[in-house]
């Protein structure tokens, strides 16, 4: 089982459109998928709800709103034969309070929008990450996604400049599009809707899918020398 946290303590970074874009990614793939909710605005549990009878299913679990009377291990729990595991986590995380989940993950994707106050904010959250979380840089398990972005603007060559000097993968940028709008409407996600409309934003993704292609086979790799 594969977990992918997309974190960022800023709100409006897009990490639910991110969250629910990818875990369409592997239903494509036909790998069994789960989706675990922590944002207490509900919007991927919204989004599954959404979901047309005809797709894969995903197993939403919304883990914030958890039930008083069981324990958080039982409740978040996927489904036997879960392949691929999405956490769409909250704003305003607290890296300490959060550190057990993300510690379960086996990779992190922090989106980031090309603005002043984005990059302050994520420079802030990754070195909370990095000092109080303990996390690692060389662990190799954190990237950074430059989201709804136009590389043609002089705000975009100011935060790739940024992303750039972190000591962290910059590894994909996502276009500035409807499309995912379009798709959030349905219930979808980009991998769901015709090629022909979305071929521009399907190859923006593919440095971000490779890259955690690259992590689940390390983890296999290093499961498999256990």
């Amino acid at each position: 089982m594969f977990r992918v946290a997309v974190v960022n303590a800023k709100g409006g970074a897009g990490k639910t459109t991110l969250a629910t874009n990818l875990a369409s990614y592997y239903c494509a793939q036909q790998l069994k998928t789960a989706l675990i909710d922590y944002d207490s605005q509900g919007s991927s549990s919204f989004w599954v709800s959404r979901r047309p009878e005809k797709s894969q299913p995903i197993q939403i679990i919304p883990a914030y709103k958890q039930p008083k009377h069981v324990t958080a291990s039982w409740f978040i729990r996927p489904e036997r034969d879960t392949q691929r595991v999405i956490v769409d986590t909250p704003s305003g995380l607290d890296v300490i309070q959060f550190r057990a989940v993300l510690m379960e993950c086996d990779a992190m994707l922090i989106p980031v929008l090309p603005s002043a106050i984005d990059i302050h904010a994520v420079a802030r959250f990754i070195a909370e990450l990095l000092l109080q979380g303990k996390f690692k840089r060389e662990d190799g398990r954190i990237a950074v996604v430059a989201n709804r972005a136009r590389k043609n603007t002089l705000v975009y060559q100011r935060l790739e400049k940024f992303l750039n000097s972190l000591g962290i993968p910059f590894i994909a940028t996502l276009r500035d599009t409807q499309q995912y709008i379009k798709a959030n409407e349905e219930g979808k996600g980009i991998f769901d809707m015709p090629a022909s409309a979305v071929a521009k934003d399907i190859e923006s993704w593919q440095p971000l899918l490779a890259w955690l292609q690259d992590t689940a086979n390390a983890q296999s790799q290093k499961l498999g020398a256990l």
